[in-house]
């Protein structure tokens, strides 16, 4: 699969399958090819573009602070060489946060998205956790834990630490997810959030602050849902909602 050079990185991503365009974003410490998780096969009748972030996986990693500003302008350069004025996106959590940025800064470009996990801003709950991801903390992983972490990330422990320095920034960060409600009414993305009603970092209430004020937006509340409440026996009724939510008109061909 190709890789392609962008902003001081080498984006690895893969692109599947005919139809319109179905954008994949994986979380934070994740990859592209987590979503086999959700969709063992691709869903029919679209291309799936399928990246691994800035950083993450088979991409390389950037010099300087990561910002979910800066990943969004990845991605918008990612779909003008694939030449998509519009897609439909599903995001994780920090692919989640990307997506924020990208239908704010091009309202145009994502006409229907999917965002789970997502939140307008770092509550004081996630900060403690992102705060215990210095990368020091990359030199005490077990090894088999490092092991599975490296078959994941493929270029060693220095962009394990970059990742770990990466998640530790967003614990002092304050001015890059800052998604007030004038803003948040900017999108016009028709929108459906996905949140776990226990989400240890970002509070169910944050959810509803991006249902209120987003013009177009669905609410689903996974009950006795976690951080990323959609893999496992919770992953075929995601698939098939989030589908069927970008499905009219976004995923119809013709």
């Amino acid at each position: 699969m190709p890789n392609l050079a962008i902003n001081g990185f080498e984006m690895y991503y893969e692109v599947r399958g005919d139809g319109p365009p179905l954008l994949l974003l994986h979380g934070g410490l994740g990859i592209g090819a987590d979503w086999r998780h959700v969709f063992p096969s691709d869903p029919p009748g679209c291309r799936v573009i399928v990246p691994d972030l800035r950083g993450h996986g088979r991409s390389t990693t950037p010099g300087g602070t990561f910002t979910f500003r800066q990943c969004a302008a990845d991605v918008i350069a990612l779909l003008d060489h694939l030449e998509l004025a519009e897609v439909a996106a599903i995001g994780l959590s920090l692919g989640a946060k990307t997506l924020l940025h990208v239908a704010t800064r091009q309202p145009n470009r994502v006409p229907a998205m999917v965002l789970v996990s997502a939140t307008p801003y770092f509550p004081a709950s996630a900060r403690r956790v992102m705060a215990q991801y210095t990368p020091a903390a990359v030199d005490g992983l077990a090894a088999d834990e490092r092991a599975t972490l490296h078959a994941r990330h493929v270029h060693g422990d220095d962009q394990l630490r970059q990742l770990y320095a990466m998640t530790h920034g967003f614990s002092t960060s304050y001015d890059d997810m800052a998604f007030t409600p004038p803003l948040l009414a900017t999108i016009r993305a028709r929108t459906l959030i996905v949140h776990g009603d226990r989400d240890p970092l970002y509070p169910v209430d944050l959810a509803l602050e991006l249902y209120r004020n987003i013009p177009q937006a669905a609410l689903w509340v996974v009950p006795n849902g976690g951080h990323g409440p959609i893999f496992g026996t919770l992953a075929p009724a995601f698939s098939a909602t989030a589908l069927a939510h970008l499905r009219p008109p976004a995923l119809t061909e013709g």
